[in-house]
């Protein structure tokens, strides 16, 4: 069974940074995407990054990109989200999320791997932790 645990969330000022850890237990060939999420008050959970765990390629959101980075450390099992230049529009609780990687295939490119970044794609999630930008 997969067990994810989140820390690192907090309170900053606009402009600040932090650090997401996502801790995974029990992983299976099966969960070959790590991801954040998130979701503010009244509002869907979104992605925000995904790593794809054989090989690390990264995925990430328009609202993040150039403000975030996603990173895998396999030796410990752990995710973790790089945030900075926060914006108070970022406030949410982030969850950690692991899920199943899909094969797309096209004319052009053949068939490749690729990580989705909706919530629908994973199966296994963490508590979340609360992450707060103040103005």
């Amino acid at each position: 069974q997969v067990q994810l645990v989140e820390s690192g969330g907090g309170s900053v000022q606009t402009g600040g940074s932090l650090k997401l850890s996502c801790a995974a237990a029990g992983l299976t060939d099966g969960s070959n995407c790590l991801g954040w999420f998130r979701q503010a008050p009244g509002q869907g959970r979104e992605g925000v990054a995904v790593i794809m765990t054989a090989g690390g390629r990264t995925y990430y959101a328009d609202f993040v990109k150039g403000r975030a980075t996603i990173s895998q450390d396999n030796a410990k099992n752990t995710v973790y989200l790089q945030m900075d230049s926060l914006k108070p529009e970022d406030t949410a609780i982030y969850y950690c999320a692991a899920g199943r990687r899909r094969t797309l295939c096209n004319r052009d490119d053949g068939c490749y791997y690729v990580c989705a970044m909706v919530a629908q794609s994973y199966d296994t999630w963490g508590q979340g932790t609360q992450v707060t930008v103040s103005s």
